[in-house]
């Protein structure tokens, strides 16, 4: 199976550009979305072959998941079950015969750490919830996960240390959540590959300097290990300032 996880930054302005190239280039048995900025009945997307299910955000123009299957769930769910973290439509979970799939779009801890303090929460939370869901089968989440793990996951580790993405405290939730029985998926496979992001600053020319952050994931429950047979971040996909990425699994 080919999953696909790709944070759009506002779906009608992308398919406005190349997005069902690219979607129909890229033929995911799983295609996720993040950051749709939709309400429900704005946009009619025309997928033959692929189930549709979407969560938004309460807040007009913000946050909000999709995902778009071609093997259709046994059950679907939104959000975590905790009331004061699912008004932004940051979560959607697919149950499968052998396995739970979630799209996941983490909060940013904004400028000035703003939300950090959330942010603690929420991840806490989002851990206890797909530690829940362990117990029965194991668990493949995606999406933008607003952090870069470790130094070689961003351009400017120094300059950007104790910035939103890159603070000790949400580096420190990620360790955490692979410490708990899960796989860094790109990592598993390139361990030591630099320069390779999925996020570039619309600002300073960044995506053309390659000066970017990893920030989009496909974790994986260490139990589906032995399945994974490819990773890849397509950083030759323009439209957004994400790029997607992927992974392949037996």
């Amino acid at each position: 199976m080919k999953f696909i996880s790709w944070n759009v930054n506002g779906l009608r302005a992308i398919v406005g550009k190349d997005f069902m190239e690219s979607f129909n280039k890229l033929d995911a048995d799983i295609f996720c979305l993040q950051e749709t900025k939709l309400q429900a009945g704005q946009i009619e997307m025309d997928l033959p072959g692929y189930k549709q299910y979407w969560n938004y955000a309460e807040k007009k123009g913000y946050s909000g998941t999709a995902v778009f299957t071609k093997k259709e769930p046994i059950s679907v769910s939104y959000g975590i079950g905790i009331e004061q973290h699912d008004h932004e439509g940051r979560v959607i979970t697919l149950e499968f015969e052998d396995f739970y799939f979630m799209t996941v779009y983490v909060p940013n801890s904004q400028n000035e750490l703003q939300r950090l303090d959330y942010r603690q929460e929420w991840e806490a939370d989002f851990l206890a919830y797909i530690l829940k869901l362990e117990e029965k089968k194991p668990v493949i989440y995606c999406g933008d996960l607003n952090v870069a793990h470790k130094e070689i996951d961003l351009k400017n580790p120094s300059s950007n240390h104790h910035n939103a993405g890159f603070t000790d405290e949400e580096r420190g939730c990620f360790t955490t959540t692979l410490e708990s029985g899960y796989i860094d998926t790109f990592r598993y496979f390139y361990p030591d590959r630099k320069d390779i992001y999925s996020w570039w600053s619309y600002r300073f020319h960044a995506r053309e300097k390659n000066a970017g952050w990893r920030i989009d994931y496909f974790v994986a429950s260490e139990k589906l290990k032995d399945r994974l047979k490819s990773a890849d971040i397509h950083c030759d996909i323009t439209g957004s300032d994400h790029c997607p990425v992927e992974l392949v699994i037996e």
